[in-house]
């Protein structure tokens, strides 16, 4: 109704007052506002900008796809050409995405998830949530992925939804309240998974989050699918890779043992792309002389990686022995078909027809087929996952684990021709079954993640194979993380992030580690009494963030902490320009009077005083440069020298003035009363436990913690302190033994304090004083 009357309104309105329009906008923000929510405003343009991102991504790497194999079909007739035309399309685009996102925005190459951690455990990362990363990681993504490189999208498109998130709470004043909130939820816009953006990005989530994430991906993959009906690209909205399982008997029981093994070996394929991923890394970064050579020639290594892969995947070449014409999603298509390729015993003759005719090679049979497109593709996503370009990982494994899954399902389709008997009926294996199981333990294995079991129910539409895709996903997750870090925790290393590692399960040393074995004593503060020298002194050595504030420096009572910029305010104004400009005319004035006479003056002792004020500043002028007079005065000066000369004389003395003024105004005592103190910052006892600041830091997403005994400020603890405290008693295979003396910052000086103590103790008994 309200709305209604102001819409009514709006021509008289007009006539009355030139600004009714502003003001009417303003009055129906705040309906709006009041009524629906700003959360649910936001959650849907959030939603509305994925969905509309995404989809046009989507659409031009199709277009790219399609302009590859419509090159590589148009020279059939010339194989040298369709080499040439299969290599050279992919090169150009890595190399254009690679060039692009080097010079336009370097934060976004890679996932982006790694980074995205860091941020949401507290750490800024400067020029990671900007538009120029947008629109690098957009551009540089769709490039990527329409070379036909075996690279993922789903990692980037969380950076690129909180890129969204981050960008429309900064730029939309309507939304400018909510920016904190907003990087919590951003992670969640991707399509298909909140649960896998979670667990990939937080190690501790709020819970009253999850609606804005639900409802935002909600609406963000109801968009999408609409646009892809409207694109005709689809008929109904429908699930992605959709299978047609049989629903009345997907599995025996019998072939759980089979699905366990799908998930053990899995578990041991994760790590193992993990560990081969970072082997490459190092490799490259350990050899100085390549390392400085492609430093130089930055687009040589993506387009010698690319030219590689390339060459290998040629469909008239090996290609053809590894399906190398299709696609990541066909080739994901035809391994969760439910047809058997097998042709044994009374097993359904399948009729190689459409993408499939890709996997028939009329020497070899498919299972030489399935275990070359293994084994190519596994080392080929980890080395193509290492170049810089904005690309992910997740989908290439998920593909190589649905292949593993594939070839066990047609061994055991090979091993039992005639089906599983139960009850007298007989039900053949259903191979798409096993490679929906193995897309999920891989891809669970490689992230370190639970969530790809609702992935692959969300991707095929089917929850017939609930029970074995947990199981596997579950063994493939406790063999993986014995193993080796995640994907991401092993990028984040590589990087070396300021991210807090994880502590690992059954480490009892993590208990026996004080707060007081490895914090900083050395701490930098300000007293309360301090003057503004102080403040100076202490703002030029290091880059802290706040600085902690204590009553004196004797009783080291912890009173608060204040921000570096508000102490840099304080300074800036106790020495502004409005208060030098104030002393000039201040002490001008007062010379003035110091020169004036009680009586009216006459004519000639207005001339006396004249004169005797010329002489008084060019005696303190000469007196000012007679240390720097090195020849003696010459009288043949023009008058432009002259007065040169004098202006320069009296700049000097103002410039004595004013550092004289400085002096004295930084030896005054500071006023905190116009200063923001935080009274309350967080702070330990010194025997807290290293789990128990572990835990705190990573729930609170702390930099920094204050240790204090009987509120006497002894030390400081930060992100730093605390991850050399974990790398140093926590192993990957294994605990090490508890960290020597001196091995951790501040060890040395508490031994050496405790023997001062202990030495006033003595020389301070009785013995000690009847002795004397």
């Amino acid at each position: 109704i309200t709305v209604g009357v102001c819409v009514l309104a709006l021509p008289d309105v007009f006539c009355l007052c030139p600004h009714a329009s502003a003001v009417c906008t303003v009055r129906c923000q705040k309906f709006l506002i009041s009524r629906v929510g700003e959360d649910w405003i936001f959650l849907i343009l959030l939603g509305l900008v994925m969905a509309l991102v995404s989809w046009v991504v989507d659409f031009c790497i199709a277009i790219c796809l399609q302009a590859q194999k419509w090159m590589y079909g148009g020279l059939d007739s010339n194989i040298f050409l369709q080499y040439l035309a299969w290599v050279t399309y992919p090169v150009v685009l890595i190399t254009f995405s690679a060039g692009f996102t080097q010079i336009l925005a370097p934060q976004a190459v890679g996932s982006g998830i790694p980074e995205m951690k860091t941020i949401l455990r507290g750490v800024v990362l400067k020029e990671y949530l900007t538009f120029k990363t947008f629109v690098a990681k957009v551009i540089g993504l769709t490039c990527a992925l329409g070379s036909g490189m075996p690279l993922g999208k789903e990692g980037p498109f969380v950076h690129i939804a909180s890129l969204c998130a981050a960008l429309l709470s900064k730029f939309m004043s309507l939304f400018g309240g909510i920016y904190e909130k907003a990087l919590c939820v951003c992670v969640c816009v991707c399509v298909p998974g909140v649960l896998f953006s979670i667990e990939v990005t937080s190690t501790f989530f709020a819970v009253r989050n999850y609606w804005r994430g639900f409802f935002a991906a909600t609406f963000s993959a109801f968009i999408f699918r609409v646009l892809a009906v409207w694109n005709r690209d689809e008929e109904t909205i429908t699930a992605l890779f959709k299978t047609r399982f049989r629903l009345d008997f997907p599995f025996d029981l019998q072939e759980l043992p089979a699905f366990a093994v799908i998930g053990i070996a899995s578990g041991f394929g994760g790590a193992l792309f993990v560990y081969l991923n970072r082997l490459i890394v190092q490799f490259m970064r350990k050899q100085k002389t390549i390392n400085r050579f492609l430093m130089k020639k930055r687009l040589l290594y993506p387009a010698l990686v690319t030219l590689l892969v390339s060459t290998l995947t040629f469909p008239p070449g090996f290609g053809q022995f590894m399906a190398g014409k299709l696609t990541q999603k066909e080739s994901l298509v035809t391994l969760l078909d439910n047809r058997t390729w097998a042709k044994h015993g009374i097993a359904e003759e399948f009729d190689y027809i459409g993408h499939s005719q890709a996997w028939q090679h009329p020497q070899v049979n498919v299972f030489v087929t399935l275990v070359l497109f293994i084994v190519m593709k596994f080392w080929m996503s980890a080395l193509a996952t290492t170049i810089p370009v904005p690309c992910g990982a997740f989908m290439p494994v998920f593909v190589i684990g649905a292949a593993f899954g594939r070839l066990v399902g047609e061994s055991m389709a090979a091993w039992f021709p005639d089906g599983i008997h139960s009850d007298g009926t007989v039900y053949s294996i259903v191979p798409g079954g096993y490679a929906v199981v193995g897309a999920a333990a891989l891809s669970g294995a490689v992230t370190h993640t639970v969530s790809t079991a609702v992935i692959v129910f969300e991707l095929t539409g089917q929850i017939s194979h609930i029970l074995p895709v947990m199981i596997a996903v579950i063994l493939a997750n406790a063999v993986a993380q014995s193993l080796q870090p995640s994907l991401y925790d092993s990028i984040i290393r590589i990087k070396k992030l300021p991210y807090l590692p994880e502590l690992g399960w059954g480490h009892h040393e993590k208990y026996n580690i004080r707060v007081e074995d490895i914090m900083v004593r050395d701490v930098r503060y300000i007293t309360l009494n301090c003057c503004y020298r102080d403040l100076q002194n202490v703002l030029m050595v290091g880059n802290l963030k706040t600085l902690a504030l204590v009553e004196s420096a004797e009783s080291m009572i912890l009173l608060g902490s204040i921000e570096r910029a508000q102490l840099q305010a304080l300074l800036s104004r106790q020495l502004s320009r409005a208060r030098r400009l104030e002393y000039i005319r201040d002490r001008s004035v007062s010379e003035k009077k110091n020169l004036s006479v009680l009586t009216v003056p006459s004519k000639n002792d207005e001339n006396q005083r004249a004169s005797q004020e010329v002489r008084f500043q060019v005696r303190a002028a000469a007196q000012l440069l007679q240390p720097l007079a090195t020849e003696p005065l010459n009288c043949n000066l023009s008058f432009k020298s002259m007065l040169f000369m004098f202006s320069s004389l009296l700049l000097r003395i103002l410039f004595l003035q004013i550092a004289e003024w400085e002096e004295m105004q930084l030896d005054e005592q500071v006023n905190f009363d116009d200063c923001k103190i935080d009274p309350a910052p967080f702070q330990l006892v010194e025997r807290t436990s290293l789990h128990k600041t572990h835990t705190i830091f990573s729930l609170l997403g702390l930099d920094h913690a204050y240790v204090t005994s009987i509120g006497r400020l002894i030390g400081m603890v930060s992100l730093i302190e605390l991850r050399k405290a974990i790398e140093g008693s926590v192993k990957a295979k294994g605990v090490k033994l508890r960290p020597p003396p001196g091995q951790f910052p501040g060890q040395r000086h508490q031994q050496q304090r405790e023997r001062g103590h202990r030495a006033a103790q003595a020389v301070g008994s009785p013995q000690h004083l009847a002795a004397s």
